[in-house]
């Protein structure tokens, strides 16, 4: 491809059947995107380059495992296209074997991959999620990664508006708080665990409060502990950050975690938030606390 006479924000979105693909692509579409869903791989290149002819600033392209026969040729699709001047994003949409479950359960709908006619659909659907992984194994590599298992549809609206607003030449630093007793967040590239630290949770004035609010972070930050902790993830990422960034990654989610993601994780996520906000673009997440923030239509 001829290098393009300009460049337009160009958006990939992917991930697992059921995972919020359309929440995705509607919401980029509230924000001024151009959108097609179900795209076929061989057809990106061309489809790019008209969008370039006809000057369309902002463009989001759904492409998934109901083209599975054309799938695996999409990393080379992506790769000619970078290779021409256009700088593109993809966004994985994932969640777990059990929330993707729940939904097909809940919508009653047929996995794209799931076989007809099979007397155990239970059976089924989880062989077709597992496949599915297995498909998209590789372009999950290669994208940004966000984890909707515990994510509302509104959530997700605000969180794929937020990632997308940044500068993509420079490394975007996502700090997660959140719970492992609820799992780790399926989108973290880096976890830490913070259990070991002394917790709020017992001493009952702090109890109902949040790392959010000054008590608790008055407490946790006169422990020696905590501030050992915090100064040795802040070293472990200055080592490994540059070298993420020589191998080309826009984004880097680092997981935080607790006993009930709401003290110490969070405190940590603020903490290391403020510092490396310094030198790189930072997002902060609490997902327990995100969760029980009242929905936004």
């Amino acid at each position: 491809m001829n290098t393009p006479r300009f460049q337009m924000q160009l958006v990939v979105i992917t991930g697992m059947s059921g995972s919020g693909k359309s929440v995705a692509l509607h919401a980029l579409e509230d924000s001024g995107f151009y959108c097609v869903d179900n795209l076929p791989p061989e057809l990106l290149e061309s489809f790019v380059a008209v969008a370039q002819e006809h000057r369309t600033e902002r463009v989001a392209v759904a492409i998934d495992v109901r083209s599975a026969n054309a799938l695996p040729g999409l990393p080379a699709h992506i790769r000619k296209i970078r290779q021409g001047g256009q700088p593109l994003i993809i966004l994985f949409l994932d969640a777990t074997n059990d929330a993707l479950v729940r939904r097909f359960s809940e919508t009653r709908r047929m996995h794209p991959l799931s076989l007809k006619n099979t007397p155990d659909q239970s059976h089924a659907l989880i062989e077709a999620i597992e496949l599915e992984r297995e498909l998209l194994a590789d372009l999950r590599e290669r994208a940004l990664v966000i984890d909707t298992s515990m994510r509302r549809a509104s959530h997700l609206r605000s969180e794929v508006k937020k990632l997308l607003d940044h500068d993509p030449s420079r490394l975007t630093l996502v700090f997660e708080s959140f719970a492992f007793k609820r799992g780790i967040p399926m989108d973290a590239d880096f976890v830490f665990d913070v259990r070991m630290l002394p917790n709020p949770h017992y001493e009952p004035e702090l109890r109902p409060l949040t790392g959010l609010d000054g008590p608790v972070a008055d407490f946790l930050s006169l422990e020696p502990a905590v501030q050992d902790m915090q100064v040795q993830i802040t070293n472990f990422l200055n080592h490994w950050l540059p070298a993420m960034v020589r191998d080309h990654r826009s984004y880097v989610t680092v997981g935080i975690g607790c006993t009930g993601g709401q003290h110490r994780s969070v405190y940590l996520v603020e903490e290391l938030g403020q510092h490396f906000s310094a030198k790189w673009a930072v997002q902060r997440r609490h997902r327990e606390l995100d969760a029980l923030k009242p929905a936004k239509y």
